[in-house]
């Protein structure tokens, strides 16, 4: 590290921590971190590390970690019971100053030590509840995803879905930024970009040593050209002591430092919750090396953007509803009504699994982006790709590949799934797989995906009954929802000038 951004606990301390006790090898696995059911648990679990701070955190609508701390002697029991207060006015789309007041409630089982923090602190993740009539919040997004996890019992398709996202991002060596009525600049630092094999000796870098990736060239390329190698590791042994399981991480196609870091999946909360600390880890772990990440979708012109492929199954009586040894993929009868709800709503669907302005610079046709609404094993320019590395009932799944993370996965999550069930109830045939190239065949006459955030929201408008189901979302949200993206971001990016206009048009 260079030393020029926070402290970080000490690795090794961080394990500690994590597992009661030092562990190493094999030791580090998440089986092995102690887990809290009750709020009598937490206070032991509290008190046998020695923790000083306990940190209260929640999620907005929108997906951004929020928190506050308190010292550890104010931890007690009542908390679990009565609620902590907060400003809901003071949190983007939730409440009016006339009604501001509103409950976090502590959930015992997210109790775990943070990896970051130099003093050691507990951190408990929160529901949102209404102080007058103590019911859960309808804008926590936490309990929109419980609600989709009991729908689904409800409906009696399945009783549990597994989650698998695969969040890419970049790493930056810095970023400037600006918009002012006189002009406006980005402007990305990295060593790792390919468009620095010209330069001369830099006094942050030192001399040109010449081993970076070429353009779109970043994927699976080893030390010295992977200089982040044992960045991601540290990440990556973080993320354990917070009881992720990581399976892989790896440099992505791009140059400028893309990135991956690929998850174990688990159940839809469980999923979310650990997204949250995912990012949490990975930009806090960069900041101590002097670094910077971003999860836009596209943060430069010419490289891969990020994505975010969602892996997802169901299951019942510990069997997968997706499987069939002799269905094609391997998929069952449900598996394709399933991706059929899912292929019809992905128009609407995107509103909330790509809901930003950026997230359309990555959705282009030609691009080998996934903008195809077709499904196929192994094509990756479809937005459903059936893995084909395995024909094992456990490996059985389909992967949606056009959200990216800028998503919120407590509310990208159960929006996937009631589009499945909806194709599910309604047997919706998603028509044949398209195992061909979709951009060169001719044979290849297949819908595309709307082509910026303003038509996703129109769609969105025009088709939200399936996620209305079982009360999982309310029209309160997604009215709200679409009003803030329209005024707040479409609007934004619609009114502003940009500077490739001068380019084009200064001269006419």
């Amino acid at each position: 590290m260079n030393g020029n951004g926070p402290k970080l606990r000490p690795l090794d301390k961080s394990i500690e921590l994590a597992f009661g006790s030092k562990k190493n090898g094999s030791g580090i696995t998440p089986e092995g971190i102690e887990r809290c059911e009750t709020a009598q648990d937490v206070l032991k679990y509290a008190k046998s590390r020695d923790l000083m701070i306990v940190d209260y955190k929640f999620t907005d609508l929108f997906g951004r970690w929020h928190h506050f701390s308190v010292p550890i002697n104010y931890l007690v029991e009542a908390i679990f019971e009565e609620g902590l207060g907060f400003d809901g006015s003071s949190i983007r789309a939730f409440q009016d100053i006339h009604e501001s007041d509103m409950l976090l409630f502590p959930d015992p089982k997210s109790a775990i030590v943070d990896p970051i923090l130099e003093i050691p602190s507990l951190s408990l993740t929160c529901n949102i509840h209404d102080p007058l009539t103590k019911e859960p919040y309808n804008k926590d997004v936490r309990w929109i995803a419980k609600k989709a996890e009991n729908f689904l019992i409800e409906s009696g398709i399945a009783d549990i879905s597994y989650w698998g996202p695969e969040a890419e991002f970049f790493v930056f060596d810095g970023v400037s930024f600006d918009y002012q009525t006189s002009g406006a600049h980005f402007q990305i630092e990295s060593d790792m970009g390919s468009w620095q094999k010209q330069r001369g000796y830099d006094s942050r870098f030192g001399p040109n040593l010449g081993y970076r990736p070429e353009l779109k060239s970043g994927y699976f390329r080893v030390p010295p050209v992977d200089k982040l190698q044992d960045w991601r590791s540290e990440t990556v042994l973080r993320m354990i002591a917070t009881g992720i399981d990581v399976e892989a991480h790896h440099g992505e196609v791009a140059s400028a430092g893309q990135q991956e870091i690929d998850l174990k999946y688990t159940t839809m909360v469980k999923a979310a919750d650990q997204l949250q600390w995912y990012k949490y880890i990975v930009k806090n772990v960069a900041v101590a090396y002097d670094k910077t990440v971003t999860f836009m979708p596209k943060p430069m012109f010419e490289e891969n953007g990020s994505g975010m492929h969602c892996h997802q199954s169901l299951w019942k009586k510990s069997k997968n509803v997706f499987y069939s040894k002799d269905g094609y993929a391997n998929l069952s009868q449900e598996a394709l009504w399933y991706i059929g709800g899912i292929i019809k709503h992905t128009p609407a669907l995107l509103a909330i699994v790509a809901p930003t302005t950026n997230s359309y610079k990555r959705l282009v046709p030609g691009y080998e982006a996934p903008v195809m609404m077709a499904y196929s094993r192994r094509n990756r320019s479809a937005c459903i790709r059936l893995p084909a590395y395995s024909d094992s009932e456990v490996a059985t799944r389909i992967e949606y590949r056009s959200p990216d993370p800028t998503a919120n996965p407590y509310l990208a999550f159960p929006a996937m799934l009631m589009a499945g069930i909806d194709g599910i109830l309604n047997k919706i045939d998603p028509g044949d797989p398209m195992d061909i190239d979709l951009y060169e065949s001719e044979e290849a006459i297949v819908p595309q995906v709307p082509g910026s955030l303003d038509a996703v929201l129109t769609e969105l408008e025009k088709d939200h009954k399936f996620l209305l189901r079982g009360d999982v979302f309310t029209q309160d949200v997604i009215d709200t929802w679409i009003d803030w993206k329209r005024k707040q971001e479409v609007d934004a990016i619609r009114m502003r000038t940009h500077p490739y206009e001068y380019a084009l048009y200064y001269d006419m």
